[in-house]
């Protein structure tokens, strides 16, 4: 009698894997401090970021603002005051209590503010990162009077809540940030051309000595390959991070720094990637070409790159989109472009004017997509 086979859930090497997955994942979810939990807890710490980055700073609006402040003591675990509450800057704007804990309702009443305006009522902790609680409209007095909670990104000892009225007064024009953004943009998008043309005119040649249906044939050409293949496996090893870092200090902080970094390692992605292609074409051309007793040159040049020419012009135009987007990182470390702005507006907290460089690289990135996926297109209906 033939038994009927186990299913798979019920044999050895099933189960067997199965243990060596649940242990795996298990040991990197303790080692990797995964808390499911930080994520809801941490929501309204992040909130206000979210909100200031999706809200970049495009246009400006002659205004005219009002600004009044109180100060407010977040009492410490034993349930004690961690600081004095006294120091209120303007009486117009009160608080009451002055001291509480993280949930506690506390009522805010102002006064002076012009007549029947609107405004934001912002929490600030003690590390400055600001949390809107609420929008109010002043009466006719200039007066106004909200209940609200302490909020959960109340943090340190002294704690401000600032009142915020403002007002357009004039037309719109284009804002300095988004002037100053557009800029840096363009000197970013030519430090990735120049690192990319760079990296071209270098990893185009050194690809078809890392070629191994051309190379591998003698000693001499198996060497020459083994290096090339081995140089570029190094290069592309080092983050363009680490080389942004080293050429800042070599030649000073700015753009060239940023093109020497990134066309470092684009020779050795685009010299990987263009011999993997030439190692993919067709060899018929190759041998017949060889066997008229052509020398190397000639067979590289009527045999193979008739072969290449679309697929390494699609790499590089891949490669110049890949550099726009990595010289917004290796400008954090002095290599210059959209990148270093970035940096000193999250530094400062500037969320807004952050969210507009991040707008332009992402409409950047886009066209560029959008450009190369044509040039491709144009040169297939060529074919």
């Amino acid at each position: 009698m033939i038994s009927a086979p186990r299913p798979f859930y019920a044999r050895t090497r099933f189960l067997v894997l199965s243990l060596i997955v649940f242990v795996v994942y298990g040991y990197g979810w303790k080692i990797t401090g995964i808390d499911l939990g930080e994520i809801v807890r941490g929501a309204p710490m992040i909130r206000p970021l979210v909100v200031n980055l999706l809200s970049p700073d495009l246009i400006h609006y002659e205004k005219k603002s009002e600004i009044k402040e109180a100060f407010f003591a977040l009492e410490d675990q034993g349930g004690f005051p961690a600081m004095s509450a006294d120091k209120v800057s303007d009486s117009s704007l009160t608080v009451a209590p002055t001291a509480g804990k993280v949930g506690d309702k506390v009522v805010v009443r102002a006064r002076g503010f012009s007549a029947d305006r609107e405004g934001t009522l912002i929490w600030i902790n003690s590390i400055e990162q600001e949390y809107p609680l609420a929008t109010f409209k002043t009466n006719s007095a200039g007066e106004f009077e909200l209940e609200v909670m302490v909020p959960q990104t109340a943090r340190g000892e002294e704690q401000t809540l600032r009142a915020n009225v403002f007002w357009e007064t004039g037309e719109w024009s284009f804002s300095p940030t988004l002037k100053l953004v557009a800029e840096k943009m363009l000197e970013t998008i030519f430090l990735a051309l120049m690192a990319t043309s760079f990296a071209f005119l270098v990893a185009a040649p050194l690809s078809f000595l890392a070629a191994k249906n051309l190379m591998w044939k003698g000693p001499l050409r198996k060497s020459v390959y083994l290096f090339i293949r081995t140089l570029f496996n190094i290069l592309r090893s080092v983050e363009p991070l680490i080389l942004a870092i080293l050429f800042a200090v070599w030649v000073g902080i700015g753009p060239f720094a940023g093109v020497l970094a990134l066309g470092l390692h684009s020779i050795a992605t685009l010299g990987k990637l263009f011999s993997e292609q030439i190692e993919t074409i067709d060899p018929g051309p190759i041998e017949a070409i060889t066997a008229t007793g052509a020398s190397a040159l000639q067979v590289a040049w009527f045999a193979v790159v008739p072969q290449i020419t679309a697929s390494f012009l699609a790499l590089t135009f891949y490669r110049w989109d890949i550099n726009v987007r990595m010289s917004t990182i290796i400008g954090f470390v002095g290599g210059g472009g959209i990148g270093f702005l970035l940096q000193q507006w999250i530094n400062l907290l500037e969320y807004n004017q952050a969210g507009t460089a991040l707008l332009a690289i992402a409409l950047v990135v886009i066209t560029l997509d959008l450009a190369s996926a044509w040039i491709r297109q144009c040169m297939a209906l060529k074919e």
